[in-house]
């Protein structure tokens, strides 16, 4: 038992001190790594203050002079290692969200389910809308806090150069009665004309890229501030319908809306295959036997109209159309569709929003109307737009007159002497 005792005695002495020479390597370690002290308090003393009390006790010029020295190589390590632990944490994090991205979306949105029998998997369509943001712009919130309808508003831009073609769709709205109908004054001269017309308007705060622009831009250049511009409506929660000034208004759009995706667009299309899409096969007999290959064929979404939800994807096709067009000479109709449609490929993530075409007889381009519809008796009886877009004639004012007088105030000829295009 004795025995036993001394070996339990000897093993606790053994402890104990294994205890204090970890303790006093830990200190050393922490001494060096963290010179200043874990908390860093105002009371602690600093560097050059040990460095001081050192010399006056026991070190002399010469060891305090090398102290220093290893103190800032090592808070210069110090610095350097955190730094590329942040950098190696972010590519982790970067790299977890791009292999897990799916699945976190997934349960952002909801709960995981079974998928059902066959015909019934349905897929999500419709993006949850975002948190509306009012800081983001105060006074544009009181605007549209009195004017929209259900959170919806449509909006026009427009300059001193576009002004006819703006009295003409300002006489088609306030014919339907349609409140919500919002300009975006882009210059003084408009911001008279809207207040002179009692037609609610929105002049932006100064700011000198959009400004030059909208100041002296024609129809093409004031188009292409849209992307900048709506940004703003959707951070605060709206839902936009973005019109260009050459268009009239023959019904409320509104009722004629199905705001099941993201993105909702009028189409340059003319016919079901161009407005809808088709497979397109192309030929190259040198090939043989795989002389046919298919394609797949969309006329574009028209730039000049579309309602946009206020969700992510929305606001992300803003970003990256308004990112192109400020560091290129570029068509903004072009860039509209490039993001919608491109896929996602090597070096380039696509952008993941849903997307509808507009009835093409409901939301009617200018060659649909002239170079169909009017030449059709049935078609010229029975259809009524709901909106005429004169985007593919450049006598935009003299066709927009003549579309009031066709379906407004029932002249039949009023469409007649116009060609098919332009002359």
């Amino acid at each position: 038992m004795a025995g036993r005792r001394d070996r339990s005695q000897q093993l606790r002495g053994s402890r104990i001190a294994i205890a204090i020479l970890v303790g006093i390597i830990i200190g050393c370690v922490c001494a060096v790594l963290f010179p200043n002290g874990f908390f860093n308090s105002s009371s602690s003393l600093t560097v050059n203050e040990r460095a001081q009390v050192g010399s006056s006790s026991c070190e002399s010029p010469a060891r305090v002079k090398m102290l220093k020295a290893d103190f800032a190589s090592m808070l210069e390590k110090n610095a350097e290692l955190k730094k590329q632990v942040r950098e190696l944490t972010e590519k982790l994090r970067l790299a977890e969200q791009g292999s897990d991205n799916a699945r976190k979306q997934v349960l952002a949105l909801g709960t995981q389910i079974k998928a059902g029998p066959f015909g019934t998997v349905k897929s999500l369509r419709t993006n949850p809308t975002i948190l509306p943001d009012e800081s983001v712009n105060p006074r544009l919130a009181k605007i549209l806090e009195e004017i929209a309808v259900d959170k919806e508003v449509i909006v026009a831009l427009a300059n001193a150069n576009v002004k006819a073609m703006l009295e003409v769709q300002i006489a088609s709205v306030k014919r339907l009665s349609i409140t919500n109908y919002l300009v975006v004054a882009l210059d003084d001269y408009i911001v008279n004309f809207c207040k002179s017309n009692d037609v609610a308007y929105y002049k932006r705060d100064p700011d000198k890229d959009v400004d030059v622009v909208g100041k002296t831009g024609g129809n093409h250049a004031v188009s292409g501030l849209k992307f900048r511009v709506l940004r703003e409506f959707l951070q605060l929660g709206y839902g936009v319908l973005l019109s260009d000034v050459d268009i009239v208004f023959l019904q409320n759009p509104f009722r004629h809306l199905y705001r099941d995706s993201d993105v909702e667009s009028m189409s340059d299309g003319h016919n079901n295959m161009t407005a809808y899409g088709f497979n397109d096969v192309s030929d190259e007999p040198a090939m043989g036997w795989a002389r046919y290959a298919h394609t797949m064929r969309i006329w574009v979404f028209n730039s000049g109209f579309f309602y946009l939800r206020p969700t992510v994807p929305s606001i992300e096709l803003l970003d990256r159309v308004a990112d192109r067009l400020s560091k290129a000479k570029l068509w903004d109709q072009a860039v509209f569709n490039e993001e919608l449609f491109y896929p996602s490929h090597p070096d380039y993530t696509g952008l993941h929003a849903s997307k509808r075409v507009m009835d093409m007889y409901e939301f009617m381009n200018s060659k649909v109307l002239f170079k169909t519809v009017r030449k059709n008796q049935e078609l010229k009886k029975k259809v009524k737009p709901v909106i005429v877009h004169v985007n593919y004639h450049p006598d935009k004012l003299n066709r927009m007159r003549a579309v009031v007088e066709f379906y407004v105030n029932g002249k039949e000829d009023a469409l007649d002497s116009f060609p098919d295009g332009s002359e």
